[in-house]
């Protein structure tokens, strides 16, 4: 089985990107292959014009390339502000990691009582936004959020959608694969159409 056939995807700067397909259409190996996990037996991930489809994923959060999952990645028994701190410590700009810690906590609104909390113990919403405040404190260029409003409710849906926006605006080159159309609709300038392992638009 090919996951992926001819897909040639293009990120414009300060813009949200938006892939949308049935489940199995290839979006989150796509992401895999964007951030490192993954390595295509064809084509090339290109970054500014260089070839990094060689390079493992801790070298491309390096140089600027975060990403969320689609089932949230956090270490459970480390608190909220330790797991964030933990992409400010491994991400693209590492000079100053506990004012980047406090900003993605700020940004995200972690900065609060829940930032003591161990991740273990928190509801879905609330490790989304951890884990997005953890790929913002490495201080990327991009950003791929795997299904980041799955499980969210409409208030907390309506809030990413607003901060994606502003982190659009700040400069931040995104790309989300989800299945909520209205996040779509509200951030993406571009959607992009996936069907078994092609874009179709």
């Amino acid at each position: 089985m090919t996951a992926l056939r001819g897909v040639g995807i293009s990120l414009p700067t300060a813009q949200v990107t938006a892939v949308v397909g049935a489940n199995g259409a290839g979006k989150s190996t796509l992401f895999d292959c964007l951030a490192g996990a993954a390595r295509p037996d064809r084509g090339r991930v290109l970054l500014d014009g260089t070839d990094i489809t060689g390079r493992p994923a801790h070298a491309r959060a390096r140089l600027g390339i975060a990403r969320t999952f689609q089932r949230p990645a956090l270490f459970p028994s480390l608190s909220v502000e330790e797991n964030v701190r933990v992409g400010a410590e491994h991400g693209h700009d590492r000079a100053r990691p506990a004012a980047a810690t406090e900003r993605a906590l700020l940004l995200t609104g972690l900065a609060g009582p829940v930032r003591a909390l161990p991740a273990a113990d928190l509801p879905t919403g609330t490790l989304r936004r951890v884990e997005l405040a953890r790929a913002l404190a490495g201080r990327p260029h991009t950003l791929l959020l795997d299904e980041p409003a799955a499980g969210l409710d409409a208030a907390e849906a309506e809030a990413l959608s607003r901060l994606l926006a502003a982190l659009a605006a700040d400069g931040l080159t995104v790309l989300v694969v989800e299945h909520d159309p209205d996040l779509v609709a509200a951030t993406a300038r571009t959607v992009h159409t996936m069907e078994g392992g092609r874009l179709r638009s």
